[in-house]
């Protein structure tokens, strides 16, 4: 066990396998409570690791040179959310309309309330920057506040907060508000908490996942021109 922890604590591997752990753990929390919306995987993971940099007095740039091969495979993995919105295709024909307009409002008044609150509390415009994007995927929403004068740092965790609160709370939202279809659930969680409520949806129903799918990544696209003319709203 020592030589074996001597090689990690040298290799990038050691935080390679501290994140898996995490999520496997926060996985099978998750699983023990039969998934329910408030046991996220992902925010036990977070949770985890973070105690885990504080106890060790490891800074985030280390960790993040560790780990860093699991945040090139979000890439692959935002691609394979192609494959069930191919096998939902005819689902996405019949509501292209109501998708389309969906989309716009979503991706507006996602940026839109975000910026707008932080500019009535007075916050400064590298903040404001920062909060335009957050409900687009994280890569994305990273390349546009860089672009529009954002902290990416600050972008990031809010993306990851976004999604966060996103998961736990679509679920009851949804059956609250007496919204059964599983086209509109999706493609709502997709635009507004992107894949980590994306994972979600998937958890809970095929045709859902793949509308979130859709909106994840229709939203990314339509967030690069919608934050900065939010933006430019409040500024």
């Amino acid at each position: 066990m020592t030589g074996i922890w001597t090689l990690l604590s040298h290799e990038s591997l050691l935080w390679i396998t501290a994140t898996v752990a995490a999520f496997f753990l926060g996985d099978t929390i998750a699983r023990a409570s039969g998934r329910h919306a408030a046991v996220n995987p992902v925010l036990i993971a977070v949770v985890v690791i973070v105690a885990l940099l504080l106890l060790t007095g490891t800074d985030y740039d280390t960790y993040f040179e560790g780990a860093q091969f699991i945040h090139f495979l979000l890439g692959p993995a935002t691609v394979a959310l192609a494959l069930p919105i191919r096998d939902n295709l005819h689902h996405v024909r019949r509501a292209l309309l109501p998708l389309a307009a969906a989309l716009v409002a979503g991706s507006v008044t996602a940026a839109v309330s975000a910026v707008g609150i932080a500019w009535a509390l007075g916050l400064r415009p590298d903040i404001l920057a920062s909060l335009a994007p957050k409900s687009a995927t994280a890569a994305v929403a990273v390349g546009i506040s860089e672009t529009i004068g954002g902290i990416p740092t600050l972008t990031a965790g809010l993306v990851l907060i976004t999604g966060m609160t996103g998961a736990i709370i679509v679920t009851p939202l949804m059956n609250a508000l007496g919204i059964r279809d599983w086209r509109a659930r999706g493609f709502a969680v997709g635009i507004a908490a992107h894949g980590i409520g994306t994972a979600r949806a998937l958890q809970v129903n095929p045709i859902a996942g793949a509308f979130a799918g859709l909106g994840m990544g229709l939203n990314a696209i339509l967030t690069a021109f919608v934050a900065p003319w939010a933006l430019g709203l409040f500024r």
